[in-house]
């Protein structure tokens, strides 16, 4: 229903929550490299435990090729540099959830190329820098799926 896509990720673990994640919530998961990490580390497969299903996560050599592939669909960037909260969002079917590396999270060009009504932010307390990836991934996508009314699940 809705495509997620984590802009280098870095931490294994992260990128096996979120693998766990899609397989709970129908997500299709977009990798861009580089990667931090390799698909076959032991981190990352503990982590995913036996959600591993390669048919849901795309990987991409780039973002460049990863724009490419997501022709025609709307691109909505997670920052903590975004103007909109996540929650104000209608989110559309097959819209892309793109988030930054755990380590500097979206470069500024990229940012850059997305609309500002398109980068979404978590409220958060004053002075805190970020969250971890994959809290952040869990929020955001099950707004989007709430918002559907939870099609598909039970």
């Amino acid at each position: 229903m809705f495509n997620i896509a984590l802009y280098e990720p870095k931490i294994p673990q992260n990128t096996g929550n979120i693998i766990r994640l899609i397989a709970n919530n129908g997500c299709h998961l977009h990798l861009i490299e580089p990667l931090g990490f390799n698909l076959e580390e032991k981190s990352l497969r503990r982590s995913g435990l036996d959600y591993m299903d390669l048919e849901n996560i795309t990987q991409h050599a780039n973002y460049a090729c990863f724009l490419e592939a997501m022709q025609g669909h709307r691109i909505l960037a997670i920052t903590t540099k975004g103007t909109a909260s996540y929650s104000d969002m209608g989110y559309q079917k097959g819209d892309v959830l793109l988030f930054g590396s755990e380590t500097a999270g979206l470069p500024v060009d990229v940012q850059q190329e997305i609309p500002a009504e398109h980068q979404l932010r978590i409220p958060m307390q004053p002075n805190n820098r970020s969250m971890n990836l994959s809290n952040t991934v869990a929020i955001v996508s099950y707004e989007a799926w709430k918002q559907y009314s939870f099609i598909g699940g039970q």
